[in-house]
């Protein structure tokens, strides 16, 4: 029966009760309903579970368990550079920050203000600085990790909408990113500031981070903020740092003159965790204030 409801159309509920039933679906702990909703998950997706750390599917007693399951060792090697890629997905767009504008497709872009929820001093801190935005699909892995070594200072949760974020809906949608509920993760790294944001989707059931714990549910109707300047909560390059209950997409914000982009970065191109992402820029200025 799970498995049959799964796959229901999604125009035929609401995108919130639509996600709610997903996050009951891929909680539940169903036996072999549970067994045969991942199986029938990894044949429409084509899920590599050769890469996995468990590869029996049987021994998953949720899906959410089997969704955010870890790879095996050295599935992923960590690249000798200085900012590596955080995630396995796709690129959706990457580059220069316009000012304060961020380049999410053609004829559509959005303020980093809106993107961190409204917080304008944070946001000046990455003027004309550096950006890039990674699409999580079904089939991916999805736990998240860490581009470089990082601090973190605060967390943020914004509400919002719960649109699709798949490609199409990227070239369709003004503003997406800066419009789905999310949670801005801001950190101090030894070149300053940069900050990453998790991204939901119409059926992300929810978005966690390894400090916190499950952040949404509850999906609450403010912005709310938790500060960490205080303590000493320090990630390395590579270490996981969060995970989606289902994919979406990160979108990383760095500061003018930090990093350079890999020459084999490329617009819809795909990714791997570990692989190299960026280096120091070679005439950058002191970290941002």
């Amino acid at each position: 029966m799970f498995t049959r409801l799964a796959v229901l159309p999604q125009y035929l509920l609401p995108k919130r009760a639509l996600t709610a039933f997903a996050g009951l679906v891929a909680g539940a702990r169903a036996g072999r309903v549970t067994t045969g909703l991942i199986r029938w998950f990894i044949g429409k997706y084509g899920v590599n579970m050769a890469e996995a750390a468990n590869p029996d599917i049987t021994s998953y007693a949720s899906f959410n368990e089997f969704f955010t399951r870890a790879l095996r060792n050295g599935a992923r090697p960590i690249a000798d550079a200085d900012f590596i890629c955080p995630v396995d997905g796709a690129i959706s767009q990457f580059g220069s920050i316009d000012q304060d504008r961020i380049f999410q497709a053609k004829g559509h872009d959005y303020l980093t203000t809106a993107l961190v929820g409204g917080d304008q001093a944070l946001a000046d801190r990455f003027l004309h600085g550096s950006f890039a935005t990674i699409y999580l699909s079904p089939r991916d892995y999805h736990r998240i990790h860490m581009p470089c070594d990082g601090r973190l200072m605060r967390m943020i949760y914004v509400p919002g909408t719960l649109f699709s974020v798949n490609p199409v809906t990227a070239r369709g949608v003004p503003g997406l990113f800066a419009r789905n509920e999310r949670v801005v993760c801001v950190f101090e790294g030894e070149h300053g500031p940069f900050v990453m944001v998790l991204v939901g989707a119409t059926i992300v059931g929810s978005m966690q981070t390894v400090w916190h714990g499950v952040v949404n549910p509850p999906r609450l109707p403010a912005v709310r903020e938790w500060r960490y300047d205080k303590q000493h909560l320090a990630l390395k390059k590579g270490e996981e740092m969060g995970r989606f209950l289902l994919g979406s997409t990160v979108v990383m914000l760095f500061p003018k003159d930090v990093l350079t982009f890999s020459k084999d970065w490329l617009a819809a191109g795909p990714v791997k965790l570990g692989e190299s992402m960026a280096a120091v820029a070679e005439h950058r200025g002191s970290p941002t204030n």
